[in-house]
Order: C-alpha cells, then sequence, then structure tokens
C-alpha cells in the first residue's frame, strides 16, 4: 500500500521506543492505530494523541472502519499499529493488502508463549502469522529499527 511506511504489532501502540527509534527512521506524517477496544475510547485516544510527536497526526480506527479508511488508500506517509496480529488479519481479510508486518512489543500473558527473546504469540495469532506467510506478506520481529531483522518463518516451524 502506498505511503504505509511500517505496519507494526506493539500491544503498547504508541510509547517512546516506537516515536523516538522508528519515526527517526521513517518520517511519518499520520499514526493510523486500529484497536476496536481504543476506538471507543477518548480518553485513550487523547493519551496516544499527546503521545505522538509534534507535527503527526494520530487516527484510531476499530478494525471494520479501518478498511473503510484504508480501502481509500493513505494520502501522507504513515505508520499502523496494532495490539495483536489477529487485528491485521481482519483487515487483510476485509480486502486490504499488506506487504510486510514488523512484530515489536507482544508480551507473554496466560495465552502467550515464547516466540523470540520478550515476543510471545498465543496458538490463534501463530495461526495467523501462518497465514500471512502463506499469502506472502512477509513477517519479521524488530523491536527497535538497529535490531537485526529475524523472519517469523524461521521460527514457526
Amino acid at each position: 500500500m502506498e505511503n504505509l511506511l511500517l505496519t507494526r504489532v506493539d500491544d503498547r501502540l504508541i510509547h517512546g521506543q516506537v516515536m523516538t527509534a522508528w519515526m527517526k527512521l521513517l518520517p511519518a506524517k499520520e499514526i493510523v492505530i486500529v484497536d476496536d477496544k481504543v476506538a471507543k475510547d477518548d480518553f485513550m485516544i487523547s493519551v496516544l494523541e499527546m503521545a505522538a510527536p509534534k507535527g503527526v497526526k494520530v487516527k484510531v480506527f476499530s478494525s471494520e472502519k479501518a478498511i473503510e479508511y484504508l480501502k481509500g488508500g493513505l494520502s501522507q506517509p504513515s505508520i499502523m499499529l496494532a495490539k495483536t496480529p489477529l487485528t491485521y488479519k481482519a483487515i487483510v481479510d476485509g480486502g486490504i493488502s499488506l506487504e510486510k508486518i514488523n512484530l515489536g512489543g507482544m508480551g507473554i500473558n496466560e495465552t502467550r508463549k515464547t516466540l523470540l527473546k520478550n515476543i510471545a504469540a498465543s496458538e490463534e495469532e501463530r495461526e495467523s502469522l501462518k497465514e500471512f506467510l502463506a499469502k506472502g506478506i512477509e513477517v519479521e520481529i524488530q523491536v527497535i529499527p538497529n535490531d537485526k531483522v529475524v523472519k517469523v518463518a524461521d521460527l514457526l516451524k
């Protein structure tokens, strides 16, 4: 998709690491957040808007609204963030084409098991990652730009 600089999974969404490291490398003018719960939470939306760098517009959508928005294309350089790969599965299933997904912060919880170091995924998330790979969507782990890229296909074998 034109103007989509980074499609990232990070359960913290906008935080210092994303802003300082990725925004220096990829000077986006817009951050598109896709999360059904956050899209209904005006307080969280305000917090995320304040966390974004000056001059960067934050747009928060439910998965359904994101599909509508993305079908119109991105008019400016953008970073897309979601808390889980399952959100991107909904977007891809909704007809949006993605080239690459970057896995960042995916913390261990009661359903997630370690994929690599402090990156974890549930069985359902692992299945969605396999579906992405089968569709030709690259899936990589790279927490910050200076980190070595790890291909998720190698981890799911």
